[in-house]
């Protein structure tokens, strides 16, 4: 009986579809959900099309009551694309999701010319409200790409590192120090001294503001894996609670340098490296 229905859907639907095509386009350049400065009409016919025969092509399959069989795939993947660029785009869940829904009546309205039975409309309805709700879904994994997408670009401009003199680059963190952020750190700072060849680098915590285990343990596998590419690692930005706090601990950074300041940071590696400042009295004009 379900293939029976299926059948008949499916040629009601090949006998409509341009005209069911029209009418849901015409009612979604007309509805308060548009957004032509999102979407142009040519891309938002696309995929109305384009969906469209994706959901024929599952109705024909005969399986009516599980969107997640494999006939109904190549409509999962243009939902799953559409929600997901629509996530990135800056539409909303409700504007995402009416695309789907707004079928339900140029759909309702040829199926209807053609008598089908209350019971068919219903299988209908609950296809797209299906469909409807996996918008939503995909939407969400949309957002949640965005957002990753989105820290990571945050996590690498926070943890920027300064060439400071030849040899000598600078690392200045600002903000708490977890797991994922000295990844970005170690890596960043493992490039810059490939890419320089730097002997020194100073990694500042000024900018940081508590200093627990965890933190000293990041800081110093960053200095390890600095040391592993040929370079000998200076902490700066040592304020004296700080002190007292890695004490209390007991963590051990007695191979690694320490400096109260940048200033003093630098000093020191100008002096390892060979290198020294001499100030200039300015010529008398």
């Amino acid at each position: 009986m379900e293939q029976k229905q299926a059948t008949s859907l499916t040629d009601i639907l090949n006998q409509h579809e341009a005209e069911i095509l029209s009418d849901w386009m015409a009612l979604q350049r007309t509805a308060a959900t548009r957004r032509a400065d999102l979407i142009s009409d040519t891309d938002l016919h696309r995929q109305c099309k384009d969906f469209l025969s994706s959901f024929r092509q599952g109705v024909a399959s005969g399986k009516l009551d599980d969107i997640m069989a494999p006939a109904w795939e190549p409509a999962r993947e243009i939902v799953a694309d559409l929600s997901r660029s629509r996530a990135r785009m800056g539409f909303t869940p409700t504007e995402t999701a009416t695309f789907v829904f707004s079928l339900k009546q140029p759909l309702f309205r040829a199926l209807n010319t053609d008598g089908l039975a209350e019971g068919d409309l219903w299988i209908i309805s609950t296809l797209l409200d299906k469909l409807g709700l996996f918008t939503g879904e995909m939407y969400q994994k949309g957002r949640e790409e965005v957002i990753r997408q989105q820290q990571q670009e945050l996590l690498e401009l926070s943890t920027p590192v300064v060439k400071l003199w030849d040899g000598i680059l600078a690392l200045p963190l600002i903000g708490t120090l977890d797991s994922e952020r000295t990844q970005v750190v170690m890596e960043n700072l493992l490039q810059s001294i490939v890419g320089t060849g730097a002997a020194i680098a100073i990694i500042d915590i000024t900018g940081v503001p508590t200093v627990d285990t965890l933190v000293a343990q990041h800081l110093l596998k960053t200095v390890a894996a600095a040391r592993l590419m040929g370079a000998e690692c200076i902490i700066s930005g040592i304020r004296p609670q700080i002190a007292a706090t890695i004490v209390h601990l007991g963590v051990e950074l007695n191979t690694v340098a320490t400096k109260a300041t940048l200033a003093d940071a630098f000093a020191l590696a100008l002096k390892r490296t060979g290198q020294t400042i001499q100030r200039v009295r300015p010529s008398s004009v």
